[in-house]
């Protein structure tokens, strides 16, 4: 691909590009946090137990982390726009199966549906490296922060409508419990894909490889293990995918076993005239909005004070959410919620931070593989933790679970200490 364009015209596209991908998050994030809300719900239904219905949550993680593998050959060979677009399809047929699922009471094809499901996830994801393509480096963790923060819309809004649409649903489409949540998922995935397809062009990384004349990425460039050898050589990157990764699980660890604990304790005493699904969905929104809210906020704090400082604040934060909401008594809805706020700004702030570490951190030819190896590593830290914390909730409890959760951050902090930026 040959650019000729003029320095402004690279920022009117990377103008256009961050205002398609803020409208894309709106409608993705809406099907992603319906999902985050619902899942674990979902599965203790079809399963009974708390331990399953935390590794059906824990399998739409690893769906995104592997997802992401032909993603990152079709971002490289064709581009960003069809690797989003792929995703979200993906995400699409998940959503289908798990409505499928619901109607059949079938956990297999639930749970096939949650890896599926993972798909939009990692175009969520993938969306934030697509707005660093072309940012300034001295820009790109607010330009970054900022597709980040789009998502807000979406998220705080999916679990707040999550009770009425499912109502709707059932009484109007005759669905199952929890099919409602799933149809508006697929919905909001179609429409991310469609707009993606149609508006994402000139495509924003084939872009930036011609104007940094890039040579021509080859097959050895494409994979996982050519983003390992760009990351093992920078202490830097190794951090900026740490931290993500490690944020990211304690981040899921704790936030998919909240709504089971949240009903397991609240069950006969849920006041204020809220059911035990409201009390869910008013807390997870609160704790979307952590993750996402003050991300123009956490991007800016990047620009001006260094990665590393963000990166370094974000585990504080998480720390202290695990604390908050560890130690909240068995109906205080108002200290657990607070901790979940807490929690959704440490993983916004290592989400932040280590995305743009790690991004300025590697070659642009060998960028893409190396984000993708980052989104990997994440969704198996994510999966790992969503899987295990429902058997730890089962057999010690929420606090402990917590107490796990804070401890795992410490090698990020031995990194960071060590790390050079």
């Amino acid at each position: 691909m040959s650019v000729t364009t003029p320095s402004v015209d690279v920022r009117r596209l990377q103008s256009r590009t961050i205002r398609t991908l803020a409208g894309t998050q709106v409608l993705g994030g809406v099907g992603l946090s319906i999902g985050v809300s619902v899942g674990s719900l979902l599965f203790l239904q079809l399963t009974g137990t708390p331990g399953l219905s935390g590794l059906g949550q824990s399998l739409s993680v690893i769906g995104a982390a592997v997802i992401a593998i032909p993603v990152v050959r079709v971002t490289n060979a064709f581009g960003r726009r069809p690797g989003l677009v792929l995703s979200y399809a993906l995400g699409t047929v998940g959503a289908a199966l798990i409505i499928l699922a619901v109607i059949a009471d079938s956990v297999a094809l639930g749970f096939l549906g949650m890896f599926l499901f993972g798909g939009g996830t990692a175009g969520n994801l993938q969306s934030r490296y697509t707005a660093a393509d072309l940012a300034e480096p001295a820009r790109r963790g607010r330009q970054l922060a900022f597709v980040v923060w789009a998502t807000t819309i979406g998220a705080v809004a999916g679990p707040v409508v999550m009770p009425p649409t499912d109502s709707f649903a059932q009484n109007t489409l005759g669905l199952p419990k929890y099919g409602g949540p799933f149809l508006a998922s697929g919905v909001g995935f179609v429409l991310a894909g469609l707009v993606l397809w149609i508006m994402l062009r000139p495509d924003p990384l084939l872009t930036a490889r011609a104007l940094a004349s890039a040579p021509a990425v080859t097959r050895a460039d494409r994979g996982l293990a050519a983003g390992w050898r760009a990351v093992r050589g920078s202490a830097s990157a190794v951090l900026g995918l740490a931290a993500v990764a490690i944020g990211h699980l304690v981040m899921v660890g704790v936030m998919v076993m909240t709504p089971v604990h949240i009903k397991q304790s609240m069950d006969g005493h849920a006041g204020h005239g809220m059911s035990v699904e409201g009390i869910v969905g008013v807390i997870l929104a609160l704790h979307v909005a952590g993750m996402y809210a003050f991300s123009p906020v956490v991007g800016w704090a990047a620009d001006r004070f260094g990665r590393k400082f963000v990166i370094l604040t974000g585990i504080a934060l998480l720390i202290a959410a695990c604390a908050t909401a560890g130690t909240a008594a068995d109906d205080g809805s108002t200290q657990l919620a607070i901790g979940l706020v807490l929690l959704g700004l440490g993983w916004s702030c290592t989400m932040v931070g280590g995305s743009a570490l790690l991004t300025e951190s590697v070659d642009v030819a060998r960028r893409a593989s190396a984000q993708a190896l980052s989104d990997v590593t994440m969704g198996v830290a994510g999966a790992s933790a969503g899987a295990l914390s429902g058997v730890v909730l089962d057999g010690f409890g929420y606090p402990i679970l917590a107490l796990c959760a804070a401890v795992a951050t410490v090698p990020v902090v031995a990194l960071a200490l060590r790390a050079r930026t």
